[in-house]
């Protein structure tokens, strides 16, 4: 194993910054070049003051905490160097250490070794970089759930329900003459596969919720032109993002923005107005828009309230079908031409109906109803996994109740205990965990 360092902390100027070491002979190379106590000597899990040496001068003047395997973050010997915060300081002892026994780690690399010496699994991993990048109160609460192992606790449990289903499969295999062993049918089987594909299914209707809760909600705002929609863009980002007049056309493009509502976020896509048009570059832009309603995970459909509603807006409300979606009436504030039930009322010029347009989010996601108690998934790879064993599961099931020989349901029940084992890491291809640490940064 060899030894590692990266810079820990952003680039830039600070207080201080973090330079973390890694390896079986971490401490001794990081002793070579310290001055101060002998870090070879000093109690584990501690931190003391010296200075960085090359050559006998001085480059920074450090405080260095000393971590021993196996009781470190990734199970190595470790040193954390905490020097000042410069820039150019910073990469000078980072230079030292490269010149005297490590080599840059490589993104994810602290994080790979603590997994591959099983001092996490993929899940804990993943939480780590979905703390990291969490955006509100509920993305970060349910990242350290992960972390404290829920996610791996919940899919352990699935594959010991299947491991027990497998070794008796093998029992009745191997030992048919064995009496005391439990005669594995194919109606022993359903009832087992009905509960454990009812439970999957539970949590992958959970984790939807929850992955948009990580993540953001990616939230078209859609219409037909002049109805108000770069004006709501502008009023839930509190700012003049989108270019508003009352020409028809005027937005071309999508218009992107992001905000925080409280516990959650959104990811705005202010759309061109859709109608029918001769001009080639609106038409793009409204092609665009189309398609965007197709990839979002809300839509929120404005309609103008002092008008009439049109064949355009009847044609958008057609559209947007089932998605999930909010009908928004834009222009509260003018005498309203119709009314409707399941609206939001809303000025967007006046900024009035934000906290009514809020809570009809939360319900329409169904956000209202996610608990960090419920268990889930926290992001596409483990949702894919969990219903790649699902699918299994039917198929077995299916087998069951067309009287296949045991032996070949076994397959699917393998296949199941494996693609959960994918996703906390017990059963895994090497391509998975090189593409999955490269996501990390350095110092990770």
């Amino acid at each position: 194993m060899e030894n590692i360092c990266a810079i820990a902390t952003p680039y830039g100027s600070g207080a201080i910054s973090i330079i973390r070491t890694s390896g079986p002979d971490a401490i001794s190379l990081v002793n070579n070049i310290f001055k101060g106590p002998n870090l070879e000597e000093t109690e584990a899990n501690t931190i003391v003051y010296g200075h960085i040496v090359e050559n006998s001068e001085i480059v920074d003047e450090v405080m260095v905490s000393v971590f021993r395997a196996p009781r470190s973050f990734d199970g190595e010997n470790s040193c954390e160097i905490n020097c000042h915060g410069g820039v150019f300081v910073t990469h000078e002892v980072l230079r030292v250490l490269l010149e005297n026994g490590f080599r840059l780690a490589e993104p994810g690399e602290f994080s790979k070794r603590a997994f591959l010496n099983h001092k996490m699994d993929l899940t804990e991993a993943e939480s780590i970089m979905d703390i990291v990048s969490a955006e509100n109160k509920l993305a970060l609460k349910s990242s350290m759930n992960a972390l404290n192992s829920s996610v791996h606790k919940l899919v352990s449990s699935f594959r010991a329900e299947l491991l027990d289903l497998l070794a008796k499969i093998e029992v009745n295999i191997d030992y048919p003459e064995y009496d005391d062993a439990v005669d594995v049918t194919n109606n022993y089987l359903l009832p087992h596969l009905i509960e454990l594909t009812e439970k999957m299914q539970v949590v992958l209707d959970n984790s939807k919720i929850s992955k948009i809760v990580l993540q953001g909600i990616k939230t078209a705002i859609v219409g037909r032109p002049n109805v108000g929609k770069s004006s709501l863009l502008n009023m839930l980002l509190d700012e003049d993002k989108a270019i508003v007049s009352n020409i028809a056309g005027t937005t071309r493009d999508v218009v992107e923005g992001h905000v925080n509502l409280g516990e959650i976020s959104l990811h705005l896509l202010d759309t061109a107005g859709i109608r029918k048009s001769d001009d080639a570059i609106e038409s793009i832009g409204i092609q665009k828009s189309k398609d965007t309603i197709n990839e979002a995970d809300l839509v929120i459909l404005v309609l103008d309230v002092s008008q009439e509603l049109t064949d355009e807006d009847k044609d958008l409300i057609e559209l947007i079908g089932n998605k999930p979606h909010i009908f928004v009436a834009n222009k509260s504030d003018l005498a309203a031409m119709w009314q409707k039930e399941d609206i939001v009322y809303i000025s967007a010029k006046n900024k009035q109906g934000l906290l009514e347009l809020k809570d009809a989010i939360y319900k329409a996601t169904a956000i209202d109803t996610f608990s960090l108690n419920n268990p889930t998934l926290n992001n596409l790879r483990q949702i894919n996994l969990m219903e790649r064993a699902k699918k299994s599961l039917n198929n077995a099931y299916t087998s069951c109740l067309n009287q296949m020989d045991v032996a070949l349901i076994e397959i699917d029940l393998k296949d199941a205990f494996d693609a959960l084992g994918e996703i906390t890491g017990e059963a895994y291809p090497d391509e998975l965990i090189t593409a999955l640490f490269t996501k990390f940064c350095l110092g990770k």
